[in-house]
C-alpha cells in the first residue's frame, strides 16, 4: 500500500502501514487526536528502555547513526538534560520538519520517554525557524505540565544544526562547533549532561514504547527493525517524506515517488554518498554501507540526464563550501579548493581528479566538525559514480546539458 498527500508544503507518503506519520492525513494532530491514534506512554526506568532500543538495535535517525542504547547508557550521572535537536540544517531534508508541523506530540512524547528514565525535567527543542517554534510551543501548552520544555529558535546555517553547535548555542553562545570535540553525553547544556538526538529519533522511541518490541520489530531489516523517514528529492514527480521499513528496496521508493530515469543517485543528504542505483538495493544502513553509501540524514536525491550532472555536484560543492564555519583551515581553504578543482573538471582539464582527491584526504578528519570530512566525500564519491560524465567533459570539454538544480539548496 502506498499514499501520498499534499495537506501542507511538505508531501508526504508511506510504504506499509505507516507508524511515525500514522493519522496525519486531515491535518496536524493536536494531544487529543494524538492520544486516540498513537496512545499514552509508559513511565520506564532506565534499564528498561534502553533493552528496548538494544532489542530493536535503534539508531539515532540524524547523520551519525548512533546506537539510542549505547547513547542513553552513557549519559553521564547528575543534573540531567534532554534537548531535540529539529534544526534540520540538512536543506535537502524535510522530515524532522515534516513531524513538528503534522505530529509534535509523538516527538514530545518520546522526549518525556527519555526524560523520566534520565530523570530529568528539562527537555530543550531547537529549531531554525520562528514558524515551527510557534506550532511547538502551542504544543507544548496543550501538554499536562510537569516537565520543563523550551523551544529555541537558534541561527546559523548548515553546521549550526550539529549537535555540539546546538549545545554551545543552548549555552549561550554563537551555533558553532567548539574546537573540543566533548561529547554532550559527558558536558552538554550548561555543563550538563545531555541526551541529544534529532526529533525523528524521539518520534521513533516514542513508537517502540506505545507498540512494544514486538510490534515494533514485526517490520525492518533483519539486522535493524522498524521504519524510518525518507526524504526523496531532485528528478522525481512526487519530492516528499517517504515512511518505509527498513530494508525495502531503492527501486520499491523511487517507483512510489515518481521517479525520472536515474543518471545518478545520491544518499544520506550533502553530508552522503553518491552511489550505483540498483533498484534492489536495500534501505538499511548495512544494505547501504555494502554499496558504499550512508543513510545518514535519510534523504534520496536523483538526478536524470536532463541536467549537467558535475554542474549539480559542483553547485553543491560551492555551497558546502559556503556553508563553512571558517574557523578551521580544511574549511577556510581546503573546501573552496576542492570546488576549484571540480570546475577544472567540468572544464575538461586531463586528470584534473588527482588534486580533488588529494585534497579531499587533506580535509578527512582535520576539522573541528564533521563538515569537511562529509563534504569531502559527497564530493569524491559523487566524481567516481560520475565517471562516466567526467569523461564525456574531458573528451568535449562539456556534456551539452543545462544546468538545471535538480539538487535543492534552499527550502522553497
Amino acid at each position: 500500500m502506498t499514499a501520498a498527500t499534499q495537506m501542507t508544503p511538505l508531501r508526504f507518503g508511506y510504504l506499509g502501514e505507516p507508524r511515525l506519520l500514522r493519522g496525519i492525513e486531515n491535518g496536524a494532530l493536536d494531544l487529543p487526536r494524538h492520544r486516540n491514534v498513537h496512545g499514552g506512554i509508559p513511565d520506564l526506568n532506565l534499564q528498561q528502555l534502553i533493552d528496548m532500543c538494544h532489542a530493536v538495535s535503534l539508531a539515532g535517525r540524524g547523520g551519525a547513526g548512533f546506537s539510542v542504547a549505547i547513547k542513553l547508557a552513557s549519559v553521564r550521572r547528575g543534573h540531567r538534560v534532554v534537548v531535540i535537536n529539529a534544526t534540520e540544517s540538512e536543506p535537502a531534508s524535510f522530515k524532522d520538519r515534516l513531524l513538528m508541523t503534522l505530529s509534535p506530540h509523538l516527538v514530545l512524547d518520546g522526549a518525556e520517554v527519555v526524560a523520566t528514565a534520565l530523570r530529568s525535567r528539562d527537555i530543550h527543542i531547537a529549531v531554525h525557524e520562528e514558524s515551527i517554534a510557534v506550532g511547538l510551543r502551542h504544543a507544548v501548552a496543550e501538554r499536562p505540565r510537569g516537565l520543563r520544555f523550551r523551544v529555541h529558535v537558534i541561527g546559523g546555517g548548515f553546521v549550526a544544526g550539529e549537535a555540539r553547535s546546538v549545545v554551545r548555542a543552548l549555552s549561550g553562545g554563537e551555533a558553532l562547533p567548539p574546537g573540543r570535540r566533548t561529547l554532550p553525553t559527558d558536558k552538554g547544556v550548561d555543563g550538563h549532561p545531555t541526551f541529544l538526538s534529532n526529533a525523528e529519533t524521539f518520534a521513533q522511541i516514542a513508537s517502540l514504547v506505545q507498540m512494544g518490541v514486538a510490534g515494533y520489530a514485526s517490520v525492518g531489516a533483519h539486522d535493524e527493525r522498524g521504519t524510518t523517514l525518507l526524504t526523496v528529492n531532485g528528478a522525481v514527480e512526487k519530492p516528499g517524506v517517504y515512511e518505509v521499513p527498513l530494508g525495502t528496496s531503492l527501486g520499491a521508493l523511487l517507483h512510489s515517488a515518481g521517479s525520472h530515469p536515474v543518471a545518478g543517485l545520491a544518499v544520506g543528504g550533502y553530508h552522503g554518498a553518491w552511489v550505483t542505483p540498483r533498484t534492489e538495493m536495500p534501505l538499511s544502513r548495512a544494505g547501504l554501507s555494502k554499496q558504499g553509501g550512508v543513510l545518514g540524514a535519510g534523504v534520496v536525491l536523483v538526478i536524470d540526464d536532463s541536467t549537467c550532472a558535475l554542474g549539480e555536484l559542483a553547485r553543491i560543492g560551492s555551497w558546502l563550501s559556503h556553508q563553512s564555519a571558517r574557523q578551521c583551515g580544511p574549511c577556510m581553504f581546503g573546501l573552496p579548493a576542492l570546488t576549484e578543482d571540480l570546475v577544472a573538471i567540468i572544464r575538461g582539464k586531463a586528470n584534473a581528479e588527482r588534486p580533488l582527491f588529494r585534497h579531499a584526504s587533506m580535509v578527512s578528519g582535520r576539522g573541528a566538525c564533521a563538515h569537511p570530512d562529509g563534504a569531502a566525500r559527497f564530493l569524491t564519491t559523487g566524481i567516481t559514480a560520475l565517471a562516466r560524465d567526467v569523461d564525456t567533459h574531458r573528451r568535449h570539454g562539456n556534456c551539452g546539458r543545462p544546468l538545471l538544480g535538480q539538487l535543492p539548496i534552499d527550502r522553497r
